[in-house]
């Protein structure tokens, strides 16, 4: 019986077992270097083969009529092209770090497409002939002969700015989702096209040799601009159907924020591209300025193949960093190395017969510029590991939306060089080609050791990046 006062209870049956603790989420992976290869590989072949657009031109203007005075038209028209093009270059690193959502793509688009308008304008009017003449002959002071042959070529890269704004903003958007593969394919569809026109302007057209490099320049980047927005569509689905009111980052991304982050970067590059009009300039001063300006496309053509190394480090760190730039040790060492490891590079060319084989027989110099080439080649030796330096110093600041030191190291930059030119061709008077290393030299040494102040205290970027696209 039950004791006095207690009352009788149903059996509560068997107590349900207590849930199992959520596993912890798993540590972060160390950054290691196999990861960083992976990812930087794909871009580095795209700028390898980049590289190879220019000796393959030269190579072509070598071996059509009066290639002297053709290649320095070329050097000429490229020059002010790139200048022209300057303000869409960073519009690659905006839209790796800015498009993270559908809000923010759509804000980025519009303000990428008015620049590539504007840029558009500009090179429309450099090319009216009054307006070319002042520029190439007044203020370049060159030749009438090689401004003519300048001046024609450059129509054939009226499109030239606009079409690099755009395809840098869809290259942007791929990298950013971890395809930097699709930008590698993009660039095989750009050299194909440019062979492919280049050979037909060549054969068929009998076009000047300065035309024929513009005309498949041109024809290269507008195909390569639509392929990189082709394989871009699957990405551009997922962000066309996010929802607006989810957009937490693309709401705060204002005109003015963009603006802001933008407007240091454009300066930038447009500092970086007036490099080529300024060793143009001084080379014309200097002596032996038709040698000069023949040999400059094939010198710093060769140069720039294992620049490419450090270059395409740029968008590797903005992808992998961190949020809180903690990845930041394993990049500068694998930046370091691919530094050194690009100017041992070209020293093992520059300094062997190999010179010889490369300004000769594949850039197809006579003899005479070929041995002129060698000494100014040599002096290009250390360019390599500075811009690798240089490169991973400028992306932790993109990465951490602080780009205003950017323009300054830049500005340091350009007038350490001018200073340099100024001091090699106009002072002490030696021939234009062997004032090329030692300035540009001396302004990127400048350029990182600015760079390099202005990091130590950047922040984090402030909003998250999305989530699994760059394992």
């Amino acid at each position: 019986m039950p004791e006095h006062g207690s009352s009788v209870q149903p059996s509560p049956g068997p107590v349900p077992a207590a849930p199992a603790p959520a596993p912890a989420a798993p540590p972060p992976q160390p950054l290691t270097a196999g990861r960083i290869a992976r990812f930087w590989l794909p871009l580095e072949a795209t700028w390898l083969m980049m590289a190879a657009e220019g000796p393959f031109v030269a190579a072509v203007i070598a071996r059509l009529a009066s290639p002297k005075e053709n290649l320095a038209a070329f050097a000429v028209a490229t020059a002010l092209a790139w200048m022209v093009e300057s303000p869409v270059i960073m519009m690659l690193s905006a839209s790796n770090v800015l498009v993270r959502d559908g809000l923010a793509y759509r804000k980025l688009r519009r303000f990428s497409n008015a620049l590539n308008a504007a840029v558009t304008a500009v090179m429309a009017l450099l090319l009216i002939p009054p307006v070319f003449d002042a520029v190439a002959r007044g203020v370049m002071g060159l030749g009438p002969d090689i401004a003519r042959l300048a001046g024609r070529s450059m129509i054939f890269l009226l499109f030239w700015p606009g079409a690099i704004g755009f395809r840098r903003f869809y290259q942007g958007i791929l990298i950013s989702h971890g395809r930097p593969q699709a930008v590698t394919w993009g660039t095989v569809v750009r050299l194909s096209t440019m062979a492919g026109t280049g050979l037909l302007l060549a054969l068929a057209f009998r076009l000047p040799g300065a035309s024929v490099g513009a005309g498949a320049l041109g024809a290269g980047v507008i195909a390569e601009g639509a392929a990189s927005w082709l394989m871009a569509r699957p990405t551009l689905r997922r962000l066309r159907r996010d929802d607006p009111a989810a957009c937490a980052f693309g709401a705060s991304l204002t005109a003015g924020r963009v603006v802001r982050f933008y407007s240091p970067l454009a300066l930038t590059s447009f500092l970086l591209f007036f490099i080529n009009p300024l060793t143009t300039f001084f080379l014309a001063r200097g002596r032996m300025p038709v040698e000069s300006l023949a040999v400059l496309p094939v010198v710093v053509g060769l140069a720039f193949v294992f620049r490419t190394a450090g270059i395409a480090m740029q968008e590797v760190v903005i992808a992998l960093a961190g949020d809180g730039l903690e990845n930041r040790r394993p990049l500068r060492r694998f930046a370091l190395r691919v530094g050194a490891a690009s100017s041992a590079g070209l020293a093992a060319v520059v300094f062997s017969p190999l010179a010889g084989f490369w300004y000769g027989r594949v850039s197809g110099l006579s003899p005479e510029l070929t041995a002129f080439s060698v000494v100014p080649g040599m002096l290009l030796v250390l360019v390599p590991f500075l811009e690798a330096v240089l490169s991973y110093e400028r992306s932790l600041l993109v990465r951490a939306h602080r780009t205003a030191p950017i323009s300054v190291a830049v500005a340091v930059q350009l007038g350490v060089t001018a200073l340099g030119f100024s001091i090699a061709a106009l002072v002490l008077k030696t021939v234009g080609a062997l004032s090329i290393g030692p300035a540009l030299t001396a302004g990127y040494a400048a350029g990182a050791a600015v760079l390099a102040l202005g990091h130590r205290d950047a922040p984090p970027a402030p909003l998250d990046r999305p989530r699994g696209t760059v394992a």
